[in-house]
């Protein structure tokens, strides 16, 4: 990859980033459904991770497991290393055995969103005594309501992608 090519990697998938940090951690708690706040950046690293494979997708799954973590006041390193495996995980998928496309892309989403809502809740059904069909629902409702969004993250992952691959 060429330097220019890296940098604009770089600065166009920071500024995705972000921004969907600020929706999933500064506006969407105050759009709640039901009590539910999407999960927009294990969106954002399983389109990078389909899209650009796994090295990009487990940097991108870094940075956005950490800003995971400050968002949901989780203990510092715990989305972190998922969202980064998970990229790692899901881009060697796409690097193998997937197509880079649209339907791959939801299939993971699911499967990555299940995941996270897994990892939230896990503290919440082993320490805590929650009834698991309670958790199963709030997860369930959860990934409904953040796939949502992976139709436009698709749309910025796919263009950003078409931008650093031109």
């Amino acid at each position: 990859m060429k330097r220019r090519t890296l940098i604009a990697s770089i600065i166009l998938h920071a500024l995705l980033i972000v921004t969907v940090y600020i929706l999933q951690g500064i506006i969407f708690p105050y759009i709640r459904i039901n009590g539910l706040v999407p999960l927009l950046l294990p969106i954002v690293t399983t389109g990078v991770a389909v899209r650009q494979g796994r090295t990009v997708g487990g940097i991108v799954g870094l940075f956005s497991g950490l800003l995971c973590d400050i968002s949901f006041n989780e203990p510092v390193g715990l989305f972190m290393v998922v969202l980064t495996l998970m990229g790692i995980f899901v881009g060697a998928l796409a690097d193998t055995v997937l197509t880079r496309g649209f339907g791959a892309f939801i299939l993971c989403c699911i499967a990555v969103l299940a995941f996270a809502a897994f990892v939230q809740m896990f503290s919440l059904l082993m320490f805590v005594g929650v009834q698991p069909s309670l958790l199963l629902m709030t997860a369930l409702w959860q990934t409904v309501y953040s796939l949502v969004f992976a139709f436009p993250i698709w749309f910025f992952v796919r263009v950003i992608g078409r931008i650093v691959d031109s």
